[in-house]
């Protein structure tokens, strides 16, 4: 019997999901832009989901949409936030129906979290550096610098001031969190859900704090001084 020559099964992946607020396309893209720019190389070949919760029947043009994410090298993989009524909407875009975890009815799967070991760095991360924790926690015992990313399958301590990105979860790990003894980051992400500078400073002070998730939203913490 010859082996079959594909496979077909069940897995997950960590989508971005970018929430269209108006159907203004030009104000959609001029803010998308300036957040692009605070983090470029994050974002490059992103894959992203449309939420449209928010608009109801007031649209946006979707088809220009997609294809102006798609010259920022941004790929629309498919529509949340619109009910199957309207399942004619995403068949013109090629595009699948998503729903989130929170609209399943079906009860979620226990998650598995592995044995991880823990990856000390005993130095400043500077610009232009990136440390990456394979199945590991992140520590940091130093600063790390604008334009340098310190990124970790668990969580990411920074004992020092954390100016750079920080990227924890990195496998989707939704319980994983950053701690900082300073927060001034240009990015934090936990399991694909970011914040960039602008979203960071109106929750925080710049002092110690963690970041995890509550749910599907980023929440940031201050820590006791």
């Amino acid at each position: 019997m010859q082996n079959a020559v594909l496979e077909l099964k069940g897995s997950s992946f960590t989508l971005s999901v970018l929430h269209i607020n108006s159907k203004d396309l030009d104000r959609l893209l001029t803010e998308l832009d300036a957040k692009l720019a605070q983090a470029p190389q994050f974002f490059v070949n992103a894959p992203l989901v449309l939420n449209l919760a928010k608009l109801a029947d007031d649209l946006p043009d979707l088809a220009a949409l997609k294809q102006a994410l798609h010259q920022r090298n941004l790929f629309v993989v498919g529509l949340t936030g619109i009910d199957s009524a309207k399942a004619d909407i995403a068949a013109k875009l090629q595009l699948p129906l998503m729903k989130s975890g929170k609209d399943s009815k079906n009860t979620p799967a226990k998650a598995v979290v592995p044995a991880r070991s823990t990856k000390i760095v005993k130095q400043n991360v500077r610009s232009g550096q990136q440390i990456y924790a394979a199945n590991a926690d992140l520590i940091v015992f130093g600063a790390v610098s604008n334009g340098a990313e310190v990124i970790a399958d668990g969580s990411i301590h920074v004992y020092g001031t954390l100016r750079g990105k920080a990227m924890a979860g990195a496998q989707g790990d939704n319980h994983a969190v950053i701690i900082a003894k300073t927060l001034s980051a240009e990015l934090v992400s936990i399991a694909g859900n970011y914040w960039l500078s602008d979203s960071i400073q109106e929750h925080t002070n710049g002092s110690g704090a963690c970041v995890r998730l509550d749910g599907e939203s980023l929440i940031i913490e201050s820590l006791p001084l």
